[in-house]
C-alpha cells in the first residue's frame, strides 16, 4: 500500500538543522511501519506513539521492530518514544504504581533494537490543573519510586519527563536528582497560557526532546502555522545555540496537510 501527498517544493528537511527534527508515526492513516515509511526521507526523526488497552493495541511485533530498524539504518533515522499516555506512576495505590511501570517497562522492551533517542514520559496528576494531586508529597515520593524501577531499564539522560498542565517546578527536583532530561512541550505552553521564553530560559539545558505543535481555538497539535508570530524563527535560533545534533525537535502532529504546511513553514528557515 503507497501513500501519496503533495508537498511544496523539496519535501526533505533531513539535516538541514543543527537539532534533529521529527514528526509522529501517525501522519497518514495507517500503522507504524508504513507511517515511518512514509516520513524517513523527509524528517531525522520519528516518535513512536505506542498505547495498550484491553480493547486495542499498537505496540509492534519482533518483524515490525526489524523493519523499523533498517528503515532508520537505510535513511539516518532515530526514534523517539513515547511511553504509554495510560499510566499513573505517582498513584496512590502501589498495585496501579507497579502496573503502570510494568507496562512502560514492556514497552522499552519492545523497542530497545531500535536504540531511542529517547523515552518520553508522562508524570499525570491525580487531578487535572496546576495542584497535581491533593497530597503532593505521596504523590512526589510515588513518582521517585517509579523512576528507580525505570532506571534499571534505560539511561537516565534518555529518560525524558515532558511538562503537562501543572508548573513543572513541581517536579523538576526528581529530574535534577536522578540526572533525568526535559521534555519540553511548547504547544502545552501555548495552550495554558504560559511564556515559552521563559521555560526556554530555565530548562532548555537540561532538555533532549522538545514537542511543537499549533494551538487553534483551544485546540492544540495543530500546523506550525498556528504559532504565534516570530517564535518558530526565536526557537530554531535557541536550538541553533548548541553544537551537535544532541536535540530533537517534533512536530507533534497527526495529519498530513499540517505537516505539508509545517514543513513549508520551516524550509523557509
Amino acid at each position: 500500500m503507497s501513500f501519496e501527498v503533495t508537498f511544496k517544493g523539496d519535501a526533505s528537511l533531513k539535516n538541514r538543522f543543527p537539532f534533529r527534527l521529527g514528526t509522529t508515526s501517525y501522519v497518514i492513516p495507517a500503522d507504524l511501519r508504513a507511517n515511518v515509511a512514509f516520513l524517513a526521507d523527509k524528517v531525522d526523526d520519528i516518535e513512536l506513539v505506542l498505547f495498550e488497552s484491553h480493547e486495542m493495541s499498537n505496540l509492534p511485533d519482533a518483524v515490525t521492530v526489524r523493519a523499523l530498524r533498517e528503515m532508520a539504518d537505510r535513511h539516518d533515522l532515530t526514534y523517539t518514544v513515547h511511553l504509554p499516555l495510560d499510566i499513573w506512576m505517582g498513584h496512590a495505590d502501589a498495585t496501579v504504581r507497579q502496573q503502570s511501570v510494568d507496562k512502560c517497562l514492556r514497552v522499552i522492551e519492545l523497542t530497545a533494537p531500535l536504540k531511542p533517542f529517547a523515552y518520553v514520559a508522562h508524570f499525570h496528576g491525580d487531578q487535572r490543573g496546576e495542584n497535581p494531586s491533593p497530597d503532593l508529597a505521596r504523590w512526589i515520593e510515588g513518582h521517585r519510586c517509579s523512576v528507580e524501577r525505570l532506571l534499571q531499564a534505560v539511561d537516565a539522560q534518555d529518560l525524558c519527563v515532558e511538562q503537562l498542565d501543572y508548573p513543572y517546578n513541581i517536579i523538576e527536583n526528581i529530574v535534577s536528582d536522578y540526572q533525568l532530561s526535559v521534555c519540553l512541550d511548547i504547544g502545552h505552553l501555548l495552550l495554558y497560557g504560559l511564556a515559552p521564553e521563559d521555560y526556554l530560559d530555565r530548562y532548555l539545558p537540561r532538555t533532549r526532546v522538545l514537542h511543537l505543535h499549533g494551538v487553534e481555538e483551544g485546540n492544540d497539535h495543530r500546523s506550525l502555522a498556528f504559532l504565534p508570530a516570530g517564535l518558530l524563527t526565536t526557537l530554531v535560533k535557541r536550538l541553533g545555540g548548541r553544537p551537535g545534533k544532541t536535540r530533537v525537535l517534533t512536530m507533534e502532529i497527526f495529519d498530513e496537510e499540517a505537516l505539508s504546511q509545517s514543513l513549508d513553514l520551516l524550509r523557509r528557515l
